[in-house]
């Protein structure tokens, strides 16, 4: 999470780095394949029943349906380019091999040591957004758009800080059923 947000942050010198880097977080946080984010458009984007804004739409790859809600930050890298890109776009795309080759000098930019790929955006969002946060892998499947929860398992590596998380919840909930029972 601490290297999405330095990419987020970080102000970069030319337009091209800024929309990658935009490009890359919007998928941080929708878990959108680069295809995905290719073939996006506003139609896409509805109001659901809870009064969100959500993508809904199949996947490329399996043809599966992925709802995934709109937070804030990819909510304003939306409107960051609304009405200003020809054909209907959305989001500022570049080629795939492009972007990965970007996404190396942003990585060298921001100080991150690690090999920064379009689809590490989708493997961050499903471990460091959502199940680091809580959200369960049943709910990451859907929003991944999986056919089967055993390939959302792959990105399930469990984190010592969701491990700690879940344990204080447990002894929080322990320690409180233990004073009302003592009372």
């Amino acid at each position: 999470m601490e290297e999405i947000t330095a990419i987020y942050n970080h102000e970069f010198s030319t337009k091209r780095l800024e929309q990658v880097r935009d490009l890359f977080i919007f998928s941080c946080y929708t878990a959108l394949s680069y295809i995905d984010v290719c073939e996006l458009r506003q139609e896409d984007i509805r109001t659901g029943f809870d009064g969100n804004l959500w993508i809904i739409r199949k996947r490329h790859k399996t043809n599966v349906t992925s709802t995934v809600r709109l937070l804030d930050i990819p909510k304003a890298i939306l409107e960051k380019y609304k009405d200003k890109l020809p054909n209907g776009k959305i989001l500022p795309i570049i080629s795939n091999q492009k972007m990965n080759d970007y996404l190396k000098e942003i990585a060298a930019i921001c100080g991150i040591e690690k090999t920064l790929t379009y689809h590490v955006a989708r493997h961050s969002c499903a471990t460091s957004v959502l199940l680091a946060n809580g959200v369960p892998i049943e709910t990451v499947s859907k929003i991944l758009g999986h056919t089967n929860i055993r390939t959302t398992q792959i990105y399930a590596r469990i984190t010592d800080l969701k491990v700690s998380n879940d344990m204080e919840m447990l002894a929080q909930k322990l320690d409180a059923a233990h004073r009302i029972a003592s009372r």
